[in-house]
């Protein structure tokens, strides 16, 4: 009697081979040690194919240390971790040649120009590309022939991005990219991540600047004290705190149907131009719904109001709660690391 075996091709199984092939970055229990003290606390965290990941932490949060586990520069004390299915810490040259890198300092000979530096480094990489063109994708042509220690901050910058991104990795890892840049500078190297996700590239972004974040970001992870405090969607992590609708009124002027239908309402003297007046705030985590119904009993009561301001959440605040304790570990609003 003859047995057939057949492969598992349940729509379960299926979705299963998909999820892990979408996944860049998949960390899992994720823990590693300085002596006696845990730098990473057994956190989750995956970076899917394509996306813009943003990973954010408060002051000696475990960020930089996360980053140098993902980057294979240091051993985990506990947990799995793999890059495109392999362990960064003993990385094959195959998979090194997928990722590029953005450190947070780097260092050129200071006589060399951003030709030489880039063509130098096209003689070290197995990945193939043009140096004049990838000069030209990071706007440095015009600086090609300068030496680097007359090259602006952001200019330098575009010049590490310009090894980082070399051959098309599908993998880059931006550690602090904008750091001590000008307006100009940073908004141009938001282009260049945008364009390269636009083309399929998967990139890592670490930030202290949160519009940075807010900017660029598809899902971000906030972390505290060694843990990932909060993670999601940018659209799920701003819903973990509450808009916020203001106001000013005469004193004593607001009419109790307006007091009775928003809870989250609070009111405080102020004096603005010579004048008292009450100060109204209202949180809230429908911000449409309950601005509508406010313009409408306004306009019932017969209410003035002066400078009225509808503020939805922003991720500074999501990233103060953090820090403040309020926001506690992990995904927000049922999202989890597997959706």
């Amino acid at each position: 009697m003859q047995t057939t075996h057949r492969t598992n091709t349940s729509h379960g199984g299926v979705d299963r081979q998909r999820e892990e092939h979408d996944l860049v970055v998949s960390a899992r229990g994720l823990s590693v040690d300085h002596g006696s003290y845990r730098a990473v606390d057994s956190i989750d965290l995956t970076v899917r194919r394509g996306e813009v990941f943003a990973l954010l932490g408060t002051n000696g949060a475990g960020k930089t240390t996360a980053l140098e586990a993902l980057q294979g520069y240091r051993p985990r004390s506990a947990g799995d971790l793999t890059v495109f299915g392999e362990d960064p810490l003993h990385a094959s040259a195959a998979l090194r040649a997928r990722t590029g890198v953005v450190l947070q300092e780097s260092g050129h000979v200071p006589e060399s120009t951003p030709r030489s530096v880039v063509g130098l480094w096209a003689s070290l990489s197995s990945r193939l590309d043009d140096v004049d063109d990838i000069l030209e994708r990071v706007g440095l042509t015009h600086r090609r022939d300068t030496s680097v220690q007359k090259l602006s901050g952001g200019e330098k910058r575009r010049l590490d991005l310009a090894l980082a991104v070399w051959g098309d990795p599908e993998f880059v890892v931006l550690d602090e990219p904008t750091t001590g840049l000008d307006p100009a500078s940073r908004q141009t190297l938001w282009g260049i991540v945008r364009d390269l996700r636009a083309g399929g590239t998967t990139v890592l972004l670490t930030t202290h600047h949160l519009e940075e974040a807010e900017s660029l970001a598809d899902r971000v992870a906030i972390m505290h004290e060694g843990r990932v405090a909060v993670t999601g969607t940018l659209e799920e992590v701003l819903a973990a705190r509450p808009a916020v609708i203001t106001f000013d009124v005469r004193p004593g002027a607001l009419p109790p149907a307006v007091r009775t239908r928003f809870d989250g309402l609070t009111v405080s003297r102020v004096r603005r131009a010579h004048r008292e007046l009450d100060a109204v705030e209202i949180r809230t985590t429908s911000l449409p719904s309950d601005l509508l119904d406010l313009l409408e009993l306004a306009r019932e009561e017969g209410l003035p109001m002066d400078s009225l301001r509808a503020t939805p959440a922003s991720l500074e605040e999501v990233f103060h709660a953090v820090r403040r304790g309020e926001i506690g570990d992990g995904p927000v609003n049922g999202s989890t690391e597997e959706d």
